[in-house]
């Protein structure tokens, strides 16, 4: 089955799906490994490990790149952040077109100015709503294959209020967009708000306010989440600290080399030495 149709499948169901936040084909792997049936490519966390702030410092180029090689590590359906569009709609059509040929299953694309920000920083803009309608119509007409998922990311709440995130939410269903992602979520009132106002639309949550299964209560059809970035700052930060401090890392907090390359297809690889005599 195609990622396209089986990410289809999955957000048709009664239930929420969650997709972990990953950056690489390492950390999807793990994902894919411990039983979640999709993952997301973060933007945040993708500028992270190319050395940028989620500011709008890649490209589409590099970020389609990225996701490639997401894509080729696992069989899950892969969502991916396509920020803006990188660019007007004429340059939606295009990001639409990359992204669908490197097999991602589903991207959302915001209505922030170009360049954007992270949607939890400050000094966001975001376009007028019209605008963005024609960017969501011209990535529906730009995709091949009708199951690649196109969703709406609507940045206006932290700068012109929830009226007119509402407003624009609905004009973007209209458009024909297939799910709605409300950013800058930053309080349960707010996540349930959210949950009330759009109700009559499949809707994406992205954050760790609460446990999935609160998410998946108030009806909300996708979940990106796990703050991956953030973990691997915190957890290779103090490996580095003790290491700079005594000396030496705790072997207690690794996993053996042979833990991650079995995860990475080492045996199918010495099959294949094998069967071509190659060495």
């Amino acid at each position: 089955m195609k990622p396209t149709t089986k990410l289809r499948e999955l957000l048709n169901r009664d239930q929420l799906t969650v997709a972990p936040f990953v950056m690489n084909g390492l950390l999807a792997r793990i994902a894919e490994s411990v039983g979640f049936e999709a993952v997301y490519m973060t933007g945040s966390g993708t500028s992270a490990e190319k050395g940028f702030p989620d500011v709008g410092m890649l490209t589409m180029t590099e970020m389609v790149m990225s996701a490639k090689y997401i894509v080729n590590a696992v069989d899950i359906p892969v969502i991916c952040d396509a920020d803006t569009g990188y660019g007007n709609a004429l340059n939606v059509r295009r990001t639409v077109r990359e992204y669908e040929s490197a097999g991602v299953a589903g991207i959302h694309i915001e209505d922030q100015v170009f360049p954007k920000k992270c949607g939890f920083f400050e000094g966001k803009q975001v376009i007028p709503m019209e605008e963005h309608v024609q960017k969501i119509k011209a990535a529906l007409d730009a995709r091949r294959d009708p199951d690649f998922v196109i969703i709406a990311r609507c940045d206006a709440y932290a700068v012109n209020g929830w009226e007119d995130t509402v407003v624009r939410c609905k004009a973007y269903r209209d458009a024909g967009a297939d799910m709605i992602f409300v950013d800058g979520i930053k309080s349960m009132e707010d996540l349930k708000i959210y949950a009330t106002d759009l109700n009559d639309m499949p809707r994406l949550y992205n954050g760790d306010l609460v446990a999935t299964q609160d998410v998946d209560a108030l009806g909300y059809k996708l979940m990106i989440c796990g703050s991956t970035p953030w973990l691997i700052y915190k957890q290779v930060k103090e490996a580095y600290e003790e290491l700079r401090d005594k000396g030496r890392v705790d072997p207690s907090r690794y996993a053996t080399r042979f833990d991650v390359a079995g995860l990475l297809g080492l045996d199918d690889i010495y099959e294949l030495e094998k069967r071509y005599g190659a060495q």
